[in-house]
């Protein structure tokens, strides 16, 4: 049972005669003849009524007829919506963003996608950079923003940009030379991501400088967001660290000091997803307009 012989029997009910279904279909009046009576010999039974000037169905055909109808409306809406998931008018973008997006002027990319393709389903995850890795790997997102270094089995990475890591404290003492990994173990530290914690890409770097200069870091305090670290350092518990584009932004608390690492710490910044997979239009098109967002902005966040 093909959709050609069913398009010829729906339109042989609609339309009473296999020549006017030739003349719709553009194809020689046999030739239909030929797919209704394939179908009916695949069935084992008479689908029309013959004799008549007009064919008319049979308990056959009226007990098939709604199936084709279906079936022939399923493919027809499974096209379109192709196609408009090609047009960008329908689809959904499934996009992962860093955790800190806003700090990146990527906050408001959902709006600029909405006003240039307002029929686009968008859903964008926040979350950390090993959890987005994952997510991209298993299918569940297309594609995403990240922090290197990541596990990238089966992903396809292109770096975009690198955003410096400062050490902060409450103290100015503490800030007044670049700062060696071996004096994070010679004051309270305060580290977020707590549910990766070192699996996360920037205390990843960290415990590898750690134990090359054979020392080991220990957090004294793991909160999960980068505000609540910056907060308790304020308050004088311990110190932290920061990209520069966290401690640019007017969130940064004004009572904090910060210094750069001896041998300086960078956030790569790059777009992950499964190698040897094409996009779908709509997170394709997300994904280059994460990326131009982050490469234009970049000038207000980080060293020039």
């Amino acid at each position: 049972m093909t959709l050609n012989q069913l398009r010829a029997f729906l339109l042989a009910h609609r339309l009473g005669t296999f020549t006017a279904v030739a003349g719709e279909l553009d194809m020689a009046q046999p030739s239909v003849s030929e797919l209704v009576r394939r179908l009916e010999e695949e069935l084992g039974t008479a689908l029309f009524a013959r004799g008549s000037r007009k064919l008319t169905l049979s308990e056959a055909g009226r007990e098939l007829l709604p199936h084709a109808e279906q079936a022939l409306a399923a493919v027809d809406h499974g096209g379109a919506a192709v196609r408009a998931l090609n047009t960008l008018t329908g689809g959904t973008a499934t996009f992962g963003l860093l955790r800190n997006a806003d700090y990146y002027l990527l906050s408001d990319l959902v709006r600029q996608f909405l006003d240039r393709y307002p029929d686009v389903k968008v859903r964008l995850v926040g979350q950390n950079s090993a959890e987005t890795a994952a997510a991209v790997r298993d299918g569940d997102l297309e594609a995403g923003l990240v922090v290197l270094p990541i596990d990238d089995e089966a992903l396809s990475v292109t770096p975009l940009a690198r955003d410096e890591v400062l050490y902060v404290s409450p103290d100015p003492e503490r800030t007044r030379r670049p700062v060696a990994v071996e004096d994070l173990t010679t004051a309270p530290l305060i580290l977020y991501d707590a549910r990766y914690g070192w699996a996360d890409p920037t205390r990843r770097q960290l415990a590898e400088r750690a134990q090359l200069v054979g020392v080991a870091l220990d957090a004294g305090i793991e909160v999960e967001h980068v505000e609540s670290a910056l907060r308790l350092a304020a308050q004088g518990f311990g110190d932290t660290i920061a990209s520069r584009a966290v401690v640019n932004s007017r969130r940064f608390p004004a009572e904090l000091h910060t210094a750069p690492f001896a041998e300086p710490l960078y956030d790569t910044i790059a777009l992950i997803h499964r190698r040897n997979r094409t996009l779908s239009p709509a997170t394709g098109e997300l994904a280059r307009l994460a990326q131009e967002t982050l490469l234009e902005g970049g000038a207000s966040w980080a060293d020039a």
